[in-house]
């Protein structure tokens, strides 16, 4: 986790950053092949170059611009769309088109891909740049690019959840440290979570209710020489849960 100021990056930065992340995924997998995806910040011409040049597909979010509001492909799939919604009364209608583009700061002509949404209050498109040549349009937007929201409700965990924003600290290294120290509160929340036994109502709970309900716990400690033994109040809900965590993540015997 890097703590950056906070300001739109550049392609050069997101580039630089997105260029680190693949050499350490390849150190360790050089075979796996690699797609990244992303919103519009990623959608730079340095970050889509390298892209290019080192293998990598991608799907980045794309902002709008007059070139690509004004594409015939577009805009006949979009006048379709509006005209079958009102027509059927529909409240809102989805359509998909694609198309090549290529921006004065881009060296070549990519494969955009618009998600037009019509509704009763007016007309909605959205617009990805990738490089992949397979799957229709709509597979691209709907299923690959739209999946980055999870990876965002878990930046948003790692937020609220683990309150990682509090760097008041004067220096930067400082809170880089702070940011550092909430990531390993998340890692270990998250390895707890992942051996919550499936069956309990806590196996989907989020962070916050898993440090009240098993780690803000009253117990008595007993260590021994050869064990500890932790010994909770006969009416604890979650004793259970916490015993099978407990095995799930003892080591294995030597």
């Amino acid at each position: 986790m890097l703590l950056r100021t906070g300001k739109t990056p550049s392609g050069a930065e997101a580039a630089g950053h997105i260029r680190r992340l693949v050499r350490h995924i390849r150190r360790n997998w050089p075979e796996t092949h690699i797609a990244i995806r992303g919103d519009g910040h990623y959608g730079r011409p340095e970050v889509m170059a390298f892209c290019e040049a080192a293998s990598v597909d991608y799907v980045f979010g794309l902002p709008t611009n007059a070139a690509l509001r004004g594409d015939p492909v577009i805009v006949a799939v979009a006048d379709a769309c509006a005209v079958k919604r009102a027509q059927r009364q529909y409240p809102v209608l989805r359509s998909y088109a694609e198309t090549r583009y290529g921006a004065k700061s881009w060296n070549c002509q990519r494969r955009v891909v618009a998600r037009i949404e019509a509704s009763t209050m007016g007309m909605d498109i959205r617009y990805v740049v990738t490089s992949l040549a397979d799957g229709s349009a709509e597979h691209i937007y709907d299923t690959l690019y739209c999946a980055r929201g999870n990876a965002e409700n878990l930046i948003k965990r790692h937020k609220t959840q683990l309150a990682s924003d509090r760097t008041s600290c004067r220096s930067a290294n400082a809170n880089q440290m702070r940011l550092i120290l909430h990531t390993v509160a998340y890692w270990l929340l998250w390895r707890i979570q992942q051996e919550i036994p499936k069956a309990t109502a806590l196996a989907a709970a989020e962070f916050a209710t898993l440090r009240l309900r098993l780690l803000k716990v009253a117990a008595r400690v007993i260590e021994t020489a050869t064990r500890i033994r932790v010994a909770f109040a006969s009416a604890c809900p979650d004793a259970s849960v916490f015993r099978a965590i407990a095995i799930s993540l003892r080591p294995a015997p030597t």
